[in-house]
């Protein structure tokens, strides 16, 4: 069963749902997680999961679910995985921890798009489920929101390093999300009169003492100016010391922050800083995307004219293009794990040698000599085979590789000088892609 991985679709938000809560850990597991699963399967509609896995995949059902927590325990914890074969996208895991550790039930659910809680209905159920669990499972801290405005939030961490975070959790109002679950301790210091007096889309008493509070109908346009100002209104009421002035503020810059940016890359350059993009910080993509539409990469200079072009000046000519096979062959070998379609040597794998060095930060990281003597020859070489494979392009092969050219049309191109200019840093690695050169090679084919 192959399910739906959010990075192998197009990148969206999502909403996303944290749950922690106290479960008994004497109770056998079927019997303690029965009302978890009878509230999912409820509840959860057109976003259940179909698809559990410990060791291994299984299609979802009970049975399947005990045997993956049975495969996963050991004398601390076990967990699972849930996922669905179908739009909408899920990746859903619940962690169970055993004394001697607190016990826990940890919940933590992705549903991709966001927009798919744009209806009334969806929401409504998704906050009843999380009720219902919040009944059976006391709480210490449940959240939903869009996971992209969680992250600009500082959620979870918020100003905390991360040790002092997971000792004290959510030990104050912090932010308040779409949906919000403060656990017992937190609304006595707030004040349970105050937290139930919340102006909200719907504010609960839960069993336990803790308090559920949504602050609007819908989930997927949080960054409304109507639903900012129900989130700041909420959040100055549990924290008098805020101003809503500058709650408000801070949550529309937040807003325009998040406000998308269409894309109008340059056409050459276009497919890879469409996954550059997609790879930058929520905090930072949509100025990248505003900045990549403005940016126009340096025009190749790495070419000749046909008529200017070196002659040969080696004894073999056939052995010296075996030669650049085999140093082609070097990258392909560094690179066929993490970029498959290195293989192909078509116009799309020399977009994803451009995407995997640039996500590795690759002129960074290695050691500069070690680049220049064998990174750089491999993917001049490799560069070089992509034109003559896909544009007609035939080499005239010279004693210095800086020096070797592959004929195109009316050109003749200087493929290992590419490769060098391209490896001198992250930001070269843009302004000297492979990509760009094909795409302008093969523009002056004929």
């Amino acid at each position: 069963m192959k399910v739906l991985r959010f990075h192998d679709l197009k990148v969206e938000d999502r909403l996303r749902l944290t749950f922690k809560g106290a479960f008994d850990p004497r109770a056998a597991l079927e019997r303690g997680l029965e009302p978890f699963f009878q509230a999912l399967e409820e509840y959860a509609g057109e976003w259940m999961p179909d698809v559990a896995e410990g060791k291994r995949r299984r299609k979802y059902a009970r049975a399947a679910i005990w045997k993956a927590l049975e495969e996963e325990r050991d004398e601390k914890s076990t967990s699972l995985g849930l996922y669905r074969t179908k739009w909408p996208a899920l990746d859903m895991s619940l962690s169970l921890y055993f004394p001697p550790l607190p016990t826990e039930l940890d919940i933590s659910i992705n549903v991709q798009p966001l927009s798919f809680f744009a209806e009334a209905e969806r929401c409504r159920k998704i906050v009843d489920m999380v009720q219902a669990w919040a009944f059976r499972y006391p709480v210490s801290y449940a959240a939903a929101h869009s996971i992209d405005d969680r992250e600009l939030a500082g959620s979870p961490y918020f100003g905390r390093d991360v040790q002092t975070s997971r000792r004290d959790g959510f030990d104050k109002i912090y932010e308040v999300f779409w949906l919000n679950i403060f656990g017992p301790k937190l609304v006595e210091t707030v004040g349970r009169e105050r937290m139930l007096s919340t102006p909200a889309h719907r504010v609960e008493a839960l069993p336990d003492g803790s308090v559920l509070l949504v602050t609007w109908p819908t989930a997927a346009d949080f960054s409304s100016d109507e639903a900012r100002q129900a989130q700041a209104r909420a959040h100055v009421h549990l924290r008098p010391d805020l101003d809503l002035p500058t709650v408000l503020r801070t949550l529309r810059e937040r807003s325009a922050t998040l406000a998308p940016v269409e894309p109008r890359f340059h056409p050459d350059v276009a497919p890879l800083l469409s996954r550059v993009v997609d790879r930058v910080a929520v905090s930072d993509r949509q100025r990248r995307i505003a900045e990549f539409n403005a940016w126009q990469p340096p025009e190749p200079e790495e070419w000749l004219p046909a008529d200017a072009a070196l002659p040969p000046d080696v004894e073999d000519p056939e052995r010296a293009r075996e030669h650049y096979s085999d140093l082609a062959e070097h990258l392909v070998a560094l690179l066929h794990t993490k970029v498959p379609s290195v293989f192909e040597a078509t116009p799309g794998s020399l977009t994803d040698v451009d995407y995997q060095f640039w996500h590795e930060d690759f002129p960074r990281v290695f050691e500069r000599h070690d680049i220049d003597a064998h990174a750089v020859p491999a993917i001049g070489a490799y560069l070089g085979q992509v034109l003559v494979r896909n544009l007609g392009g035939q080499w005239i092969p010279r004693k210095k590789l800086e020096e070797a050219q592959v004929l195109v049309g009316n050109r003749v191109w200087l493929p290992f000088v590419r490769a060098w200019r391209y490896m001198r840093s992250c930001q070269s690695l843009l302004d000297s892609s492979l990509t760009q050169l094909y795409h302008v090679a093969k523009r002056h084919r004929s």
